[in-house]
């Protein structure tokens, strides 16, 4: 065998093993329900990031009977632009009723609240002060996968 030959049998078996251990791109994952999970992508990779420390960090304002009120409207404030009112997100940012923010922790969701994902245009909130961080993490957490109903 030629040594050209060779270098194409061996970057074809190369190519064929990373499409196994990989598998296809568009492969998506299942969700609960068996079917194909439409909501997971790349727009949540941000949460692997997150320190194993921060993530298992705790919201201090999860029974505080009005940290959801106040999340809200500090979300409405200076989320929403992006997210949108209902936080099912816009052609800028993606929704937060999604099944990746549900089940992320509070940490979790703190560190990214905290740190930004710049590269994606998400701003570091860090000025924000730490209780109305927490507070936005507490109305983010009471959000169902499904917007609310629209009254006619």
């Amino acid at each position: 065998m030629k040594l050209g030959t060779t270098a194409l049998v061996l970057a074809g078996l190369c190519l064929a093993a990373s499409l196994l251990w990989s598998g296809p791109a568009s492969a998506q994952n299942e969700g609960p329900t068996g079917k194909p999970d439409q909501v997971h992508d790349q727009r949540f990779t941000e949460f692997e990031r997150v320190p194993g420390k921060t993530r298992t960090r705790r919201n201090p304002l999860e029974n505080d009977p009005d940290a959801e009120a106040a999340g809200k409207k500090l979300f409405e404030q200076h989320c929403a632009e992006c997210h949108g009112m209902a936080a099912v997100g816009g052609k800028k940012a993606p929704s937060l009723r999604a099944e990746e923010v549900r089940r992320a922790t509070p940490g979790a969701l703190f560190w990214i609240l905290t740190n930004g994902v710049v590269r994606k245009g998400m701003p570091v909130w860090s000025k924000l002060p730490e209780p109305q961080r927490w507070q936005i993490v507490t109305y983010l957490k009471s959000l169902g996968q499904q917007p609310p109903e629209a009254k006619p």
